[in-house]
């Protein structure tokens, strides 16, 4: 019995894991301009004759529109996503300026 029920708490845990991991999202904020091009691309795609958009905003941040004709987007992303780091070259920079020096 006991070992029936260890192997339901385990699989629900991984099925919450397989979730939390691939379906979770939460909120990307958008800029101004960000909001304005994808409306726009919108409006090209679906052949909107719309003239009119509403912002869609959470937590004080712009994160989707809402066209007059009833579309709307709300831009998501994984919560498990992390913004980029940039890559840093020290080495490179380092040689250019043995190489380069008076």
């Amino acid at each position: 019995m006991i070992e029936i029920l260890a192997a339901i708490v385990w699989a629900a845990f991984i099925g919450y894991a397989i979730w939390y991991f691939t379906m979770a999202k939460h909120y990307a904020p958008l800029t101004q301009e960000e909001a304005v091009v994808l409306w726009k691309i919108h409006r090209q795609n679906a052949k909107c004759h719309s003239t009119k958009w509403r912002k869609i905003k959470r937590g004080g941040k712009i994160v989707g529109f809402e066209c007059e004709c009833g579309y709307r987007h709300i831009q998501k992303r994984p919560i498990t996503t992390s913004t980029p780091t940039p890559k840093i070259q020290t080495k490179t920079t380092v040689i250019y300026e043995k190489l380069h020096k008076p």
